[in-house]
């Protein structure tokens, strides 16, 4: 198999998912006697980038593997398009969100000092079941609260390749 065709291959494996796909799921879809490289599968990858650099559509790496997303400045048409309205967040949830991103791992109690006031059950109930949180453990300490750090589906919805390439803190 030639470069071209690989490259409409896996073109036609991520436009056909619905969460980004790994290297490694990407050669599951080969079989054995056709199954490129990795190396193969990364030039092919680049090839499929670089035709989209002028197209409303790019290919993006996040950490949970290669998607393929429209652009950044046709999102208000797609906004427009979806019939689902998007969920409006308040203040204290997206404080909450931003102190296990920044913070991580935390607990229910190490928020609500750094907030100064209570977290809701519901609030992390929701930042749970978006799988945008998770518990990564429980704090050796009485109680044995629960220490939550953010998730892949969360870098993914903001973005972001990693928790790096969130924005500094201002001191």
């Amino acid at each position: 198999m030639n470069d071209i065709e690989l490259k409409y291959i896996l073109e036609a494996l991520l436009m056909s998912s619905g969460y980004p796909l790994t290297l490694n799921r990407l050669l599951t879809a080969f079989d054995d006697a056709e199954r490129p490289t990795e190396k193969q599968l990364l030039k092919s990858l680049d090839l499929l980038s670089k035709d989209y650099e002028t197209r409303a559509v790019e290919l993006k790496c996040f950490a949970s593997g290669y998607c393929l997303q429209t652009k950044m400045p046709y999102s208000p048409w797609i906004t427009r398009l979806l019939v689902e309205k998007q969920a409006k967040y308040s203040s204290a949830f997206l404080e909450v969100l931003a102190i296990i991103a920044y913070k991580q791992p935390v607990t229910r109690a190490d928020i609500e000092d750094i907030r100064g006031v209570g977290v809701s059950s519901s609030m992390l109930k929701t930042l749970l079941e978006r799988e945008w949180i998770e518990v990564a453990g429980h704090r050796d300490v009485p109680g044995k609260p629960a220490v939550y750090i953010t998730t892949k589906t969360f870098l993914e919805y903001f973005n972001l390749v990693s928790l790096d390439d969130l924005p500094s803190l201002e001191k």
